[in-house]
């Protein structure tokens, strides 16, 4: 017995449809660029990348974009419903006929519930717009109430990261360091610090490939992140930089990805930082100056001068 498969031109079409439609929401070029030991994705974040998606674009645009966006809306808005009343004839009160400014600052008090009382609706059709208008009124409040809260809402963080990372003994043992600072002096309240290692490489089979590890750090979490941190992963030999030198990280495209998450005492909000160091950014043999000082009464305190020097060891 033979099983024939007959496929139904109708859902063959359908999937057609669909690969065209995905194909269309992609990106159809994407730039990988490498520069000073660092790779960058051209236009990854930037806020008019979200022509397509406007709520995304309204919420990553300038405030001074957003608020001329706002103004050219108000206007637009208060145009066309000026010349719906136009087209009805003399259909406002007190208005001169045929006067568009009338109708325009007609529309402004419509819409902003004003009410003066100097001019009002006469008709069926002027009644009926400014139904319309009312509704839209009130949709437009809460949509921008709403935008403008989200923009006001979201989480941001204030972490400084060490410009350099370093490599250097800590208790007889190649460590790689960096350093990390609390700009707002609150509390980041179970903070944790992932770090990611990313290297060029070439499998057995001849296939070139991003590959990505996940370092171990001797200290990855915190309950509370305050002041400084400094970030330590041991090159042993379960390191993927055991062996590694400054030429191989270079030939290789190496580049470190740090991930800082926790919730902000303030606000009581989930935040994160982000931070990349190339392989130019990574240096040998040195360690960083101590910026933890004491006071001749015995207190200590932090200069923040020196939080990116680094010294040879």
């Amino acid at each position: 017995m033979i099983a024939l498969s007959i496929r139904s031109p109708v859902k063959s079409r359908r999937r057609q449809s669909l690969r065209r439609k995905l194909a269309q929401s992609l990106p159809q070029k994407s730039y990988l660029k490498f520069q000073d030991g660092k790779f960058s994705i051209s236009g990854l974040g930037v806020w008019y990348t979200y022509w397509r998606d406007p709520y995304h674009l309204l919420l990553t645009i300038p405030w001074l974009g957003f608020l001329l966006i706002l103004v050219g809306g108000y206007l637009v808005i208060n145009v066309l419903f000026a010349l719906a009343y136009l087209a009805g004839g003399d259909c406002i009160a007190n208005a001169t006929p045929g006067s568009f400014w009338d109708a325009f600052f007609f529309s402004v008090q419509t819409l902003g519930a004003i009410g003066y009382g100097a001019m009002h609706p006469t008709t069926a059709y002027a009644n009926f717009v400014v139904t319309i208008e009312a509704f839209t009124s009130i949709l437009s409040v809460a949509l921008i109430t709403g935008l403008a809260f989200a923009r006001f809402s979201r989480p941001t963080t204030r972490v400084l990261f060490s410009h350099v990372a370093v490599i250097t003994p800590y208790n007889g043992v190649p460590t790689l360091m960096f350093r990390t600072a609390n700009q707002r002096r609150n509390q980041i309240l179970e903070a944790e610090i992932n770090l990611y290692f990313l290297q060029d490489e070439i499998s057995t089979e001849g296939d070139a490939m991003r590959h990505l590890y996940n370092l171990n750090l001797l200290r990855p979490r915190t309950p509370s992140f305050t002041l400084t941190w400094t970030v330590m992963h041991p090159i042993d030999e379960s390191s993927p930089l055991y062996g590694a030198t400054a030429e191989s990280l270079e030939r290789t495209k190496a580049t470190l990805i740090v991930t800082l998450t926790g919730i902000d005492d303030t606000v009581a909000q989930s935040l994160h930082a982000r931070h990349t160091y190339g392989a130019l950014d990574i240096i040998w043999d040195h360690k960083f100056i101590d910026i933890f000082h004491q006071t001749p009464d015995g207190h200590r305190y932090i200069d923040y001068t020196h939080f990116h020097d680094v010294a040879p060891k």
